[in-house]
């Protein structure tokens, strides 16, 4: 959607999440920058923050695997901006494709395996040493328990629209049926 608004020439500006622990975000913002389209990378937790300032029009994210109700599993934090979204009144969109929505699944919430990333991830950064040689530095205590889930599920009922190759439409089950090919069904 970004791409194309910029395309358009609509006038935007991204929001680009960091996206922790593995800073994918990173790659985001440098893609946009790549395309010519205005962003600022920001961290993780500053989404909310930004929509409480006006600072936010409408939120878009990915989405991993959406089941046929319309939940989508994405990207640990996507359900924390959907709330702030929803508490702000911004419209909060899920850009995906088709193939990635399962029409088997007929709900996302408590039903979609969420991994658990290695505890290092949040236990550790990885940098360039005082010698100048890549390695890695404890931020966290000996023996501290981590909890790091790469995914989180959004309900539908957060959502304003799936965005799909073929357009958009609502994170409902009826109108995602819709979308599955007659030799699906």
């Amino acid at each position: 959607p970004m791409y194309h608004a910029h395309n358009e020439n609509i006038p935007i500006h991204v929001w680009v999440d960091e996206t922790r622990p593995r800073n994918q975000g990173g790659m985001t913002a440098w893609e946009l920058q790549s395309h010519g389209i205005s962003n600022t990378y920001i961290t993780d937790n500053a989404g909310g923050h930004l929509m409480q300032q006006g600072q936010v029009d409408v939120c878009v994210v990915g989405s991993d695997r959406t089941a046929r109700n319309g939940d989508v599993c994405n990207k640990i934090g996507t359900y924390l901006k959907a709330l702030a979204a929803y508490d702000n009144g911004i419209p909060f969109y899920v850009a995906l494709p088709l193939s990635s929505i399962d029409f088997s699944l007929e709900s996302g919430l408590n039903r979609i395996p969420i991994e658990e990333r290695d505890s290092e991830e949040v236990t550790e950064v990885a940098g360039i040493m005082p010698d100048g040689l890549p390695g890695r530095v404890r931020t966290a205590p000996p023996g501290v328990r981590t909890n790091n889930p790469g995914f989180d599920v959004t309900p539908a009922r957060l959502v304003t629209a799936l965005i799909t190759e073929h357009g958009a439409f609502e994170a409902e089950t009826e109108a995602i049926s819709a979308l599955q090919g007659p030799t699906e069904r």
